[in-house]
C-alpha cells in the first residue's frame, strides 16, 4: 500500500510551516492566494487526501496526553516532554489536553476521562502506565501512540529514547576511564526503559570481558514506581550507572552523606540530561534524551494514523548523545580527576 501523504509532507516539500499548509487547505486566512494555490497544486501532485469538513476540521482536532500520577509528580522530565508535545501539536495547528491518571485508577483499569464522549481525536500515552489501563486504551479505535514507553506484545506505535545504546555508551565510557567495579542503579522490573538501560549496561560488561556482580544491581524504587533509599553493597563499587538523573542526583547526595567524594572516590553517571544533571554537585555526566525529536516523531505518527486507520509505524527509537561533565574520575594510570 502506498504511503499516505500528510500536511507535514507537503510542508517539507515546499519548505514552509505545517500551519501554512493547514490554513491553505482549510480555506483559512493567513496565507496569500498565490501561496494557497501553490500549496493546493503541490497537494494534488502528491496525492494528498483532503479531510471532509462535514466530518471533522483539521484545525479543531484535539489530542489527549495521558500520564501517570506517579511519574508526573516525581519527574520534571515528563513536564518538559509534555511542553515539547504541546509545541509540536501547535506547529501542526492542533490542540492538546493533559490528563493525570491516579495510581488507583491505573490498577483498576479505569478508562481515562478524555476517552469518553469523543473528547479527543487521538491519544499520546506518556511514560509508564499500568498494563490494565493500557489494555483498555488499546481496545478502543482511537489513534494511539506510546511516548517513552511501550507494551512488549502490543502492535501500538511507540516512540522511545535509545535507552540500550545510551546506557551502553555510558558504561563503555566508565570502563575506558579505568573503572572496574561498576554498579547499576534501578529496579529493572519497574519500567521498560529501566530494563533497557540495564541491558545496555550489561551488554557493555559482556563486551569488555567483565562479570556481572548481582550485588551491584541496586534497587531505586518499588515495582509501582515509588522511590526508596539505596542500599550499598559490602564491596563498594568505583562507579554507578543510574537509570535517570533524578536517581543519580539523590545517589550523589547519599554518597556524600556517607563520607564518599564524587568523583574522587566514586564516579556517577545519569540519564536524560534534564534539571538534576546540572543541579548536582558535581554536575553529572549523562546521556541527553532528544525530547524535541521524540515529540516530533509522536505527532508525525498520530497525524499519519488520522489519515490512514491502517497505518502502523512500529517502534521508533530516537537517538541522543553522551554529555561529559564532572562526575567521572579518570582511574587509568596517570589519569587525573
Amino acid at each position: 500500500m502506498s504511503k499516505k501523504v500528510t500536511m507535514r509532507d507537503i510542508a517539507k516539500e515546499l519548505n514552509i510551516s505545517v500551519v501554512s499548509v493547514s490554513k491553505a487547505l482549510s480555506q483559512k486566512d493567513g496565507v496569500s492566494e498565490a501561496v494557497r494555490e501553490q500549496i493546493k497544486k503541490k497537494a494534488d501532485e502528491m496525492g494528498y487526501v483532503y479531510v471532509n469538513p462535514a466530518n471533522a476540521h483539521h484545525a479543531n482536532y484535539i489530542f489527549g496526553v495521558l500520564v501517570s500520577q506517579n511519574y508526573i509528580s516525581d519527574s520534571a522530565f515528563y513536564y518538559k516532554l509534555y511542553q515539547n508535545l504541546v509545541m509540536e501539536f501547535g506547529k501542526a495547528n492542533y490542540s492538546c489536553m493533559l490528563e493525570i491518571i491516579s495510581h488507583q485508577d491505573e490498577k483498576a483499569g479505569v478508562i481515562p476521562n478524555m476517552l469518553s464522549g469523543n473528547r479527543v481525536n487521538g491519544i499520546v500515552v506518556m511514560g509508564p502506565v499500568e498494563e490494565e489501563c493500557l489494555q483498555k486504551i488499546v481496545m478502543t479505535d482511537i489513534p494511539t501512540v506510546f511516548l517513552d514507553t511501550y507494551m512488549a506484545d502490543s502492535y501500538v506505535d511507540s516512540v522511545v529514547s535509545d535507552s540500550v545504546y545510551g546506557s551502553h555508551m555510558l558504561t563503555n565510557y566508565l570502563i575506558a576511564k579505568g573503572h572496574k567495579r561498576i554498579a547499576f542503579v534501578g529496579n529493572i522490573n519497574a519500567t521498560h526503559s529501566i530494563m533497557d538501560r540495564y541491558l545496555g549496561y550489561y551488554k557493555s560488561l559482556l563486551q569488555n570481558g567483565m562479570k556481572l556482580n548481582p550485588d551491584y544491581i541496586i534497587k531505586d524504587r518499588e515495582d509501582d514506581g515509588v522511590l526508596v533509599n539505596y542500599g550499598f553493597p559490602k564491596e563498594m563499587p568505583d562507579a554507578f550507572v543510574c537509570n535517570c538523573d533524578d536517581v543519580a542526583y539523590r545517589l550523589v547526595e547519599q554518597l556524600k552523606t556517607a563520607g564518599y567524594r564524587v568523583p574522587e572516590d566514586v564516579s556517577v553517571v545519569g540519564f536524560d540530561d534534564y534539571i538534576y544533571a546540572t543541579l548536582s554537585n558535581p554536575q553529572l555526566t549523562t546521556f541527553k534524551v532528544n525530547m524535541q525529536g521524540m515529540a516530533e516523531a509522536a505527532v508525525e505518527i498520530i497525524e499519519k494514523k488520522l489519515n490512514d486507520k491502517n497505518y502502523h509505524g512500529g517502534r521508533k527509537v530516537v537517538c541522543g548523545d553522551i554529555v561529559i561533565r564532572d562526575s567521572v574520575a579518570d582511574r587509568r594510570k596517570g589519569g587525573r580527576y
